[in-house]
């Protein structure tokens, strides 16, 4: 099967389960080339993962264009087809001025650059995946309702849904490009609800064709370690954006330090809180109990995760579906304690990780403490933890059933209007 990928960013300096997923597919024998909405920066192939070298995903195979290099067979594919190009973009475009002059911006920057590759690329694949609903989904439907017409070729489109950039917040034209999809996937069992809840009206069509695909991880690149770690480090890694929540953290060191507790507080990772989350630390006094060590490359990541005590992923509300991060500490035996919101409780339930309540310091505080002075607890939390990550995020096993799904898929004519079922909808 050749595959097409629509992505919004690539290579960057954080595309991890971007890079995990495709590997994953080449693995299972797919035929991918990459569409990157965002303009090449070369120097970002240096961030990329060496599970996806060139040797993988040769670098001809990722293609990117200037809206300069686009317009002339952007020209060509609209003056083809005028009804279908001008038609998508009255319907999109409508839809994104009322999210705001940037997703109006960004919205019509993806069309001359799907009607580009439409002309040269059209008739080259045997499926169509947008790996993200927003901009990515957008420029992937625009390309595929171009190509269908074009080659009178039926082939499917899948789009999968992830979070905080392309399903919790302002989704832009998405109940139409679901409708649209022979298969929506998405990261966790808790954006099955999600969907369902986000458009009632439409939800039998839509909850038919919904899959859970997990991100997964080439678990002999992560090392299970139980012991040898010190016995009083917290660690929490991503960037350092306010819906993170790393602020409650720092003011549930504060509580523990006032209980006596001797802890060292770690964040990885860099971004516009920085300097508050400095200056918070300061204001409680427990500066010296916080290091800020900014952005750190993969194997510094897994390294500092697998030296602490515990991962706090304490996101305030909706933001990330399922963190990379708890599943790698899952992976590695770090426990794990999580906000209980989004995909975070999917991965800890059964006694793989400790949930509190988003935003409530002292509930952190009391779990951190009471983590802090079990070891047996934490060593059984570990354990369960890495087994649940063999038993659901094996990149190999979850990337051959979605190569599998994405093989078996055929294009409807219709949306789907089958009965909702009672059972669980399928994972892949």
């Amino acid at each position: 099967m050749k595959l097409a990928v629509f992505t919004s960013w690539y290579p960057a300096r954080i595309t991890t389960f971007f890079e995990r997923d495709m590997r994953a597919l080449l693995e299972a024998g797919v035929e991918i080339d990459v569409f990157v909405i965002a303009p090449l920066d070369a120097a970002m192939w240096e961030h990329s993962l060496d599970l996806l070298g060139p040797q993988h995903l040769p670098r001809h195979r990722v293609h990117h264009l200037t809206l300069a290099r686009a317009a002339g067979p952007a020209l060509r594919s609209l003056v083809r087809n005028p009804l279908i190009s001008i038609g998508d973009v009255l319907r999109v475009l409508p839809a994104a001025v009322r999210q705001g002059r940037a997703a109006f911006a960004k919205s019509a920057y993806v069309f001359p650059k799907a009607w580009a590759w439409a002309a040269s690329h059209a008739d080259q694949y045997d499926h169509i995946l947008a790996y993200w609903g927003n901009y990515a989904g957008t420029c992937a439907y625009a390309f595929h309702r171009l190509a269908e017409a074009r080659y009178n070729r039926r082939m499917p489109f899948s789009i999968w849904m992830h979070a905080g950039i392309d399903l919790y917040a302002d989704p832009i034209f998405l109940k139409q490009k679901l409708l649209y999809a022979d298969n929506i996937i998405t990261c966790c069992e808790f954006n099955q609800g999600f969907l369902a809840q986000l458009f009632p009206d439409a939800q039998r069509q839509i909850m038919a064709k919904v899959h859970v695909c997990h991100h997964g991880l080439d678990l002999a690149r992560f090392p299970y370690r139980a012991g040898g770690r010190a016995p009083d480090r917290i660690i929490a890694v991503g960037r350092l954006r306010k819906h993170k929540g790393f602020d409650y953290l720092i003011r549930a060191a504060a509580l523990l330090a006032e209980r006596g507790r001797d802890i060292t507080i770690e964040l990885v990772g860099d971004g516009t809180e920085r300097e508050a989350l400095r200056d918070l630390a300061a204001e409680l006094g427990i500066m010296e109990r916080v290091q800020l060590r900014g952005w750190l490359s993969n194997p510094d990541v897994m390294r500092a995760m697998s030296e602490a005590t515990i991962l706090v992923h304490p996101s305030e509300g909706l933001g990330d579906g399922l963190p990379n991060v708890v599943r790698e500490a899952m992976a590695v035996g770090t426990p794990v304690v999580g906000s209980n919101v989004a995909g975070i409780p999917d991965a800890l339930q059964d006694g793989c990780g400790v949930l509190v309540p988003p935003r409530d310091v002292r509930a952190l505080a009391d779990a951190l403490d009471q983590l802090l002075a079990d070891p047996a607890r934490r060593q059984d939390i570990a354990t369960r933890a890495r087994q649940r990550a063999a038993d659901h995020y094996d990149l190999w096993r979850n990337g051959a059933r979605l190569a599998r799904l994405l093989e078996a898929t055929r294009r409807q004519q219709e949306p789907p209007t089958v009965r909702m079922s009672t059972e669980p909808s399928p994972q892949c």
